[in-house]
């Protein structure tokens, strides 16, 4: 006979449970992105293969099949090849074609002589290497990495839409509140992910299309290239792309061309600026409003963890967790109150 009653071994039960939870959670933690992924690309996709499926009569199989091959067409493939691209182009550049000792020099000699800081330019430089080399990591060395990653994801992407139905259904029975709450959450989950990935997709590809084009009339030099880094940086509010406006007219400005460097850096501080503020006011007005400092502080969480796609993937999960705060937020305030009626005097 059990030393333990009824209540014990459900406790010990719950506690095993939590333990072998947290183990498991840590032995998975390589393939968050992989889990991630696949969670944005669901809920981005999901309305598509219901219609398709549920109101069409489609194969499922097949829905799911093109699916995962569109979103490879559409999404992995151009983001990779804009990753090997900018890899190659930053690995290509001719240092010794480029007055970088002459300009550092400057910087470092008014560095030294205002702000006491002799290698300023230099350090500077450094540091910025080694930031480009880790966000931009070599395609050839983490290429079994991206592989596993991305065969993780459309293998959880493949079954989560196929069975969709009983893996919602699951969601629903396991989640820890109310079903009204429960999708409530659900919608907010998908206008969060929906303003995160496709509206700030949006707004990085035609900031960095803008560039691209006002590079070329003003024959910067690489203006592809440049629009692809334009693209890159747009999903930072504070910086974006009409910040790489600043440079190019700069560099201008020192060649002699007065008149084209204002045009260039009116182009990218007020054209393309104004660019993404509408389009910004068009997204959340659709869709839903992310709030800057959420993208901000997203980034900075999102890059140490994923690398380049934390541009994308921080901002996402800083916005799930507010979520549930919200959630929690609500379902707290339900039980105060059943609570208070609870105790009443009049009951």
């Amino acid at each position: 006979m059990s030393i333990f009653n009824y209540k014990q071994r459900n406790n010990i039960i719950l506690v095993s449970i939590i333990v072998l939870g947290c183990f498991l959670l840590y032995a998975l933690s390589g393939l968050f992105s992989s889990i991630l992924g696949a969670i944005v690309l669901f809920t981005i996709f999901r309305p598509l293969y219901v219609n398709l499926v549920e109101k069409k009569g489609w194969n499922k199989v097949l829905v799911a099949l093109l699916i995962i091959f569109s979103s490879l067409i559409v999404i992995v493939i151009p983001f990779l090849s804009l990753s090997i691209m900018v890899v190659g182009k930053i690995s290509s550049i001719n240092i010794k074609s480029l007055p970088i000792e002459q300009w550092t020099s400057k910087i470092d000699e008014f560095a030294s002589a205002n702000l006491n800081q002799p290698h300023f330019a230099e350090n500077t430089l450094q540091k910025l290497g080694t930031f480009v080399t880790e966000l931009f990591p070599s395609i050839l060395s983490s290429a079994a990495n991206i592989i596993i990653t991305l065969l993780v994801l459309y293998f959880l992407l493949y079954f989560m839409l196929t069975q969709i139905r009983e893996f919602e259904a699951g969601l629903l029975k396991y989640a820890p509140f109310r079903e009204q709450h429960a999708l409530k959450f659900a919608a907010a989950l998908r206008d969060s992910t929906y303003s995160n990935v496709l509206g700030q997709g949006i707004i990085a590809l035609t900031q960095g299309a803008l560039l691209a084009m006002g590079f070329y009339a003003f024959k910067i030099p690489d203006a592809v290239f440049w629009g692809v880094i334009g693209a890159f940086i747009s999903f930072l509010p504070v910086v974006g792309a009409p910040t790489l406006c600043i440079p190019a007219s700069i560099i201008l400005f020192a060649q002699g061309h007065t008149l084209s460097g204002i045009l260039l850096l009116a182009y990218g501080l007020l054209f393309i600026g104004n660019i993404d503020n509408a389009l910004r006011m068009i997204i959340n007005k659709r869709i839903a409003n992310t709030h800057p400092i959420i993208s901000v502080i997203g980034v900075f969480i999102g890059l140490p963890l994923f690398g380049i796609l934390g541009l994308v993937f921080g901002p996402v999960l800083l916005s799930y967790f507010l979520l549930l705060l919200e959630i929690y937020e609500t379902n707290r305030m339900a039980a105060d109150r059943l609570e208070r009626i609870r105790t009443s005097p009049e009951n």
